[in-house]
């Protein structure tokens, strides 16, 4: 089957994680699903753009955002171009496909004082939970990792002799990040109670059953955390990344040094957090230069 095929080369030759996987193989399928049962069409191999115009259409209709069906466009590109790099068709379908426009969301980040607010309510607990999801939000914002990221760390990937923490990114990428002295001291913490609780799993963080976090826990503990601080409308472990690297900028940091903290394969990437580094130079730059109206 030719979506197996393309999943196939998605997972052993692209080395996709399993989640990016899935999320084509669901846009497939229901992009297959609606040419069926639109114009009777069972060969994706024999689709043409009009057929998936009248997809994207559907798609418009059933009020799905721009960005998200630029996204499903977009899995279904990418199958197509490895049907023509494996010579099963000749032509790209969505060759000449522009993309819906979206607009630009600028995501606000949380403040070092807000930060600061949820880790010290935490400061002093020793409760398993309390320690763990201090833990966590020390983490996000020490080291900028994606919340896929922090689920899967192992204990194993822990050097407290380097002051490092071993990172599996996309496409499988190893990067090493370095771990301040203070999350070090809550990590040793953590550990001393995690083994009441563990059930001999080299995963770091684990529930209270001892089984491996998973991803819904994880935003439900930052939410909650940062509901109690802060007004922001966004309150997500990727808005504690975005902290960590507006932060970094703020402070002199340089980009490219930022890049490969964060596990960007290109600055393009790392650039969306520049916007806010901006505004504070630009805040800056008004208040000191003499000829600046200082009202504004």
């Amino acid at each position: 089957m030719l979506i197996e095929a393309f999943l196939d080369y998605l997972s052993f030759e692209k080395k996709y994680s399993d989640n990016t996987v899935t999320a084509y193989k669901n846009d497939l399928i229901s992009f297959a699903e609606f040419i069926q049962i639109q114009f009777d069409q069972k060969e994706l191999i024999e689709v043409h753009y009009p057929q998936i115009r009248s997809w994207i259409v559907s798609l418009v209709d059933a009020e799905i955002s721009n960005r998200t069906i630029n996204r499903k466009v977009s899995s279904l590109k990418s199958f197509y171009k490895f049907l023509q790099k494996s010579e099963q068709i000749t032509i790209n379908p969505l060759s000449k496909h522009k993309a819906l426009k979206v607009s630009k969301k600028v995501q606000v980040p949380f403040s070092a004082k807000e930060v600061k607010s949820v880790l010290d309510v935490h400061h002093a607990e020793n409760d398993f939970i309390a320690v763990r999801n201090k833990l966590m939000v020390e983490l996000f914002y020490s080291t900028g990792i994606r919340r896929i990221e922090l689920i899967n760390i192992k204990e194993s990937d822990i050097s407290f002799s380097n002051k490092t923490i071993k990172v599996l990114g996309k496409r499988n990428k190893e990067r090493f990040v370095p771990l301040l002295q203070s999350v070090l001291s809550t990590l040793k913490k953590y550990l001393e109670l995690k083994v009441e609780f563990s059930k001999d799993l080299d995963d770091l963080f684990i529930t209270k059953k001892g089984n491996k976090i998973y991803e819904t826990l994880v935003y439900r503990i930052i939410n909650l955390y940062f509901s109690r601080v802060s007004s922001k409308v966004k309150k997500s472990p990727h808005i504690l990344r975005h902290s960590f690297a507006t932060h970094l900028l703020n402070e002199g940091a340089d980009l490219n040094s930022v890049k490969e903290l964060l596990g960007h394969s290109s600055l393009a990437s790392t650039q969306v957090y520049t916007h806010n580094s901006l505004e504070a130079i630009k805040k800056v730059y008004n208040q000191a230069h003499p000829r600046s109206n200082k009202k504004e």
